[in-house]
């Protein structure tokens, strides 16, 4: 069987850019088995993704696209499907979301691989070992958080970390960090954001009488909790909920949003534009 790629494009607005690839990959001889685009308007750009098969290795068909990508002013990846992420998590005291997240990896839901956990607690060490990863303890505090900060990029360097995840990982990522990590980290949390900051916001949200809950899914940029937004999720709650079944209900949306941005990000299937994402779904 030949192996399968995906090509993500983006570039500035204007004909002929579906031709151009889909002309390319016949004459490389390959099949093209996905292929979706959307054009912005207000941005003028132009954004794809392609799914295809072929005898071409990848190193030729990355030298045909760079050729190719000047005469578009195209920006372009190559990935191989058979290739998984390799993942870091990060993750504090609240042990939903990786729970989650280990779950759908062993029984096949997700096509990742988790390569190590980290967290400032070493509470969540027993669940991680038991599904055979490798867990590293990194207590932070004010005075020790650039330090720590630099354990977990040579974290991600030692293990080839594709991709970071923030499972409710309780620290704010400083500006540095999210720049050498640009476009490679992707959080998690409640959106009640802007409105209840701090601690216990479903608690804070109980107490304001609110009728829906969510969690929003983002990538991570210096802006804290503003990145571009990949997936949120929503349930609409009443005065019969109490505050302990939100952070319940709440609970289960962050790690429904968590799943399917993570997997949207494995499958290479969004591309930034500007502060928003373009995503082609399945």
């Amino acid at each position: 069987m030949n192996p399968e790629y995906v090509l993500t494009l983006s570039c500035p607005d204007r004909p002929g850019v579906v031709a151009a690839v889909s002309g390319l990959l016949a004459r490389l001889g390959c099949n093209i088995t996905e292929s979706q685009q959307f054009g912005d308007p207000e941005a003028e750009r132009f954004f794809m993704r392609v799914q295809f098969t072929g005898e071409q290795p990848a190193d030729r068909l990355r030298e045909a696209f760079a050729a190719l990508a000047p005469d578009f002013g195209m920006e372009l990846q190559l990935f191989e499907r058979a290739v998984k992420p390799r993942v870091l998590v990060l993750v504090s005291k609240f042990d939903h979301c990786l729970h989650d997240l280990l779950y759908r990896v062993r029984s096949g839901l997700l096509d990742i691989e988790v390569v190590a956990v980290a967290s400032n607690h070493p509470d969540l060490r027993p669940l991680t070992q038991s599904y055979g990863i490798d867990y590293h303890h990194l207590p932070v505090t004010a005075q020790t958080k650039a330090r720590q900060e630099a354990e977990i990029l040579t974290l991600v360097e030692h293990y080839r970390a594709d991709l970071v995840v923030l499972a409710r990982y309780m620290q704010v990522l400083s500006e540095d960090l999210c720049g050498k990590l640009a476009g490679r980290v992707i959080n998690i949390h409640h959106s009640f954001l802007p409105s209840f900051k701090g601690a216990k916001p479903y608690h804070q949200a109980h107490a304001r009488g609110v009728k829906l809950i969510g969690a929003t899914a983002h990538y991570v940029t210096a802006e804290l909790d503003e990145g571009p937004i990949i997936e949120q999720e929503v349930a609409r709650v009443n005065h019969t909920h109490s505050a302990e079944d939100l952070v319940r209900i709440g609970k289960d949306l962050e790690c429904q949003a968590l799943a399917r941005a993570v997997r949207w990000h494995a499958e290479h299937r969004i591309l930034l534009d500007g502060h928003k994402t373009v995503i082609f779904p399945r």
